[in-house]
């Protein structure tokens, strides 16, 4: 009788520690997976842009903050989506020269960045969830015009699969994007020193349950196949962050992308302003096939 309360005790003990390690676990994991939060400062005047601070709703009852910036000939908008951990301010080098050019800009911080508002987790799928809110403020707001869509790392994976649910998008514009969740977990976990089994190969388990998506089903690999619109892909010579394999892997998968690789890194913001001209030419292009 003793033995067997002993040994019931025991299992007991084994059974809550394992559980209390496992929840510290996910708690770990959650802080290092949690992009860190810049706050955005107001916006610097530039060259006297006509410009406004807005916010506009998205999922689970969030507000999200952007940017709004008017052409004085607008003939269309464009929807800019900054990477993990970054903000709005990451892609207004680009604004004066789309400005420029006829189109009104939107720059805007998703959930848990800059100054929208904080939400339980953040992924790949809820960036696309407020590039959707975004489209809508536009369309609500603004009225239908042509949207273009620019997104750099996260912001491009997600802005690919935004556009691939919809056919109301005039170009895509994917700056530094990843091939598939799985490959960028992969190394992540190796710049962690976590081993793939069994603990990383929990880890991806771990993540898609959270996000509620399997990871191959919202790989850009897998979504820009269904991007109907036209779409230019941007990627640095010497990315360390996200391998220029990826880039040749996502125009191989279809007949719509064309693929530009420019001097420079993860950040391509001084390389798109360089050949500012290319990008330009793409979106209009693209612009008089939708109008057309």
């Amino acid at each position: 009788m003793y033995i067997w309360l002993y040994v019931t005790g025991v299992v007991f003990l084994v059974v809550f520690a394992a559980i209390a390690l496992r929840q510290r676990f996910h708690h770990r994991l959650r802080q290092e997976l949690s992009p860190a939060r810049v706050p955005v400062p107001e916006l610097p005047d530039i060259d006297h842009l006509n410009s406004q601070t807005v916010r506009f709703a998205t999922k689970r009852g969030r507000m999200l903050e952007g940017w709004w910036l008017a052409s004085t000939e607008a003939q269309g908008h464009v929807i800019l989506t900054h990477g993990w951990g970054a903000n709005r301010r990451a892609l207004l080098p680009l604004v004066p020269m789309l400005v420029s050019t006829g189109w009104n800009v939107l720059l805007f911080d998703v959930r848990n960045h800059g100054n929208s508002d904080e939400d339980t987790f953040s992924s790949m799928p809820r960036f696309a969830e407020d590039i959707d809110a975004a489209i809508a403020w536009l369309n609500d707001s603004q009225g239908k015009c042509p949207i273009a869509l620019i997104g750099h790392s996260v912001g491009a994976a997600a802005t690919l699969l935004a556009a691939s649910r919809r056919n109301d998008i005039a170009a895509v514009v994917s700056l530094s994007s990843f091939a598939h969740p799985t490959d960028m977990m992969k190394r992540w976990l190796v710049e962690k020193g976590i081993p793939f089994f069994p603990l990383g190969w929990y880890v991806l388990g771990y993540v898609e349950r959270i996000i509620g998506y399997r990871f191959d089903t919202i790989a850009p690999v897998d979504t820009i196949t269904r991007v109907h619109c036209p779409i230019l892909l941007v990627h640095g010579d010497s990315d360390t962050t996200i391998p220029l394999e990826d880039a040749y892997k996502l125009a191989s998968k279809t007949d719509n992308a064309v693929l530009r690789v420019v001097a420079g890194g993860h950040d391509l913001t001084p390389s798109i302003i360089q050949h500012g001209d290319e990008l330009v030419a793409f979106l209009q292009v693209a612009r008089r096939q939708q109008c057309d």
